[in-house]
């Protein structure tokens, strides 16, 4: 797993909501909200759980993640509903968007060095 590519991929997700605002885009909120769908999903359900799923890091990883995608869902379908104004308030400074959106980056730098360390 590329941790790196992995907190890069979550942390475009400010811009990309921002942009499908400006642009009036629809967005696919279900599968945004989905915590196993993107890479990191995929490999936190597969290869990472089997591997690593005994650290306290990748269980706190997964709920995380999950939490992540959770308010990720909502972000795209407020502005699916074209309510861009409630959308722009949960991408702001101290929404639970914001806090998980921070958090995953965290956890995912915390995860990367344990895996380094045990290997």
């Amino acid at each position: 797993m590329n941790f790196d590519l992995a907190i890069n991929k979550h942390a475009e997700w400010r811009m990309k909501f921002r942009t499908a605002m400006k642009m009036k885009e629809k967005m696919d909120a279900a599968n945004i909200g989905k915590d196993n769908c993107c890479e990191l999903g995929k490999w936190l359900y597969g290869p990472g759980k089997s591997e690593f799923g005994r650290l306290p890091s990748f269980i706190t990883c997964v709920d995380t993640h999950k939490g992540f995608h959770t308010e990720a869902g909502k972000v795209a379908a407020l502005i699916n509903d074209g309510k861009y104004t409630e959308a722009d308030k949960l991408l702001g400074a101290g929404s639970a968007y914001s806090q998980i959106s921070s958090q995953i980056g965290g956890i995912l730098i915390k995860l990367k060095h344990e895996l380094t360390k045990a290997a």
